[in-house]
């Protein structure tokens, strides 16, 4: 029977392989904390509740044996909040969202049934807590993929402050390059007469 720290190398390995091709904002040198483990950890902590800096350095603290026994690691103590926050902050958005979707993509690969149709949802959201008043900011707005069979987020992309999720939803689709056959569903908002034409890329079979 496999142990947690082997449970947890062949669970996470592809995606910290991933992690490792998003660009350091920090210097070469004095890098204490290997950067695909700080968004790793970050990520595990957020999906485990917590929704600060300070919550993702909690979260490390709590667990760093666990993680050190699983990750091969020699953390003595978990990184600063300051520190936390001036690496998630200096990511490049592009490069993680790239990660991520070839994360979704080897996952969605994996769990998908030979010869079973695909089907995505789009559906557009606002980002609970994104507004920013004091420097007059609107909520931020975010479309996102979803495969249904496999209950996988594929892919998001920023729905522009004066626009909607039609010409979003276009776009995404043109990146995801579905396969011909699959079933795309989105709201009763996409019913126009008239759309402008999509890019040749993107297959669509609305319902």
């Amino acid at each position: 029977m496999a142990t947690e720290p082997e449970v947890a190398v062949v669970t996470f390995s592809p995606l910290l392989d991933m992690l490792a091709d998003i660009p350091d904002p920090r210097r070469a040198e004095g890098k204490l904390y290997k950067l695909p483990h700080v968004v790793l950890f970050s990520i595990l902590a957020i999906v485990s509740g917590s929704n600060s800096y300070r919550g993702v350095v909690t979260f490390i603290d709590v667990h760093r044996a666990r993680l050190n026994a699983a990750f091969g690691l020699t953390w003595r103590r978990a990184p600063a909040h300051t520190a936390i926050r001036y690496i998630l902050q200096g990511l490049d958005p592009a490069a993680v969202e790239a990660v991520f979707r070839r994360h979704a993509a080897q996952l969605h690969a994996t769990c998908t049934e030979p010869g079973r149709t695909s089907s995505v949802a789009l559906d557009g959201k606002t980002l609970r807590g994104s507004f920013d008043r004091f420097h007059d900011r609107a909520a931020a707005q975010i479309l996102s993929a979803l495969a249904t069979d496999t209950a996988l987020v594929l892919a998001h992309v920023d729905i522009a402050a004066k626009s909607n999720e039609i010409p979003a939803a276009q776009a995404l689709l043109a990146e995801l390059g579905l396969a011909p056959g699959c079933i795309v569903t989105l709201d009763a908002l996409h019913c126009q007469n008239v759309w402008p034409a999509p890019p040749a890329s993107v297959f669509r079979d609305p319902v």
